[in-house]
């Protein structure tokens, strides 16, 4: 079984920042691709980042891609997004997930929600204009 906590979601204001944290435990074979996933009220699940806990490989979204990063601390079992330039359009609930090594590559294409085996609490970020 996996366990994943996520905390560090808030209230800002557009251009502002927020760092999450997902702090996960249990099998590592299942928690061998993290990623974070968004969810809008009214929209799909979003994939926003991605990170292989072998070797720190990282993948983020268009929609993200220089203002969020995706990091590890392999010693803390935590997986972390930092978020900069936060806009209105970033606001949602955050999600951290884990795949299992038996998903295939983490960086792979076409990668979606059902792939990832175990979900985090959610965590929510509003930015305001």
């Amino acid at each position: 079984q996996v366990q994943l906590v996520e905390s560090g979601g808030g209230s800002v204001q557009a251009g502002g920042s927020l760092t999450l944290s997902c702090t996960g435990s249990g099998s590592t074979d299942r928690r061998y691709c993290m990623a974070w996933f968004r969810q809008a009220p009214g929209k799909e699940r979003e994939l926003v980042a991605r990170i292989a806990s072998a070797g720190g490989a990282t993948m983020h979204a268009d929609s993200v891609k220089g203002r969020f990063t995706v990091s590890q601390d392999n010693a803390e079992n935590t997986v972390y997004l930092q978020m900069t330039n936060l806009k209105p359009e970033d606001t949602a609930m955050y999600y951290c997930a884990a795949g299992s090594r038996w998903l295939g590559p983490c960086l792979q294409p076409g990668l979606k929600a059902a792939d990832f085996g175990a979900w985090g609490q959610g965590t929510e970020v509003t930015v305001s204009s």
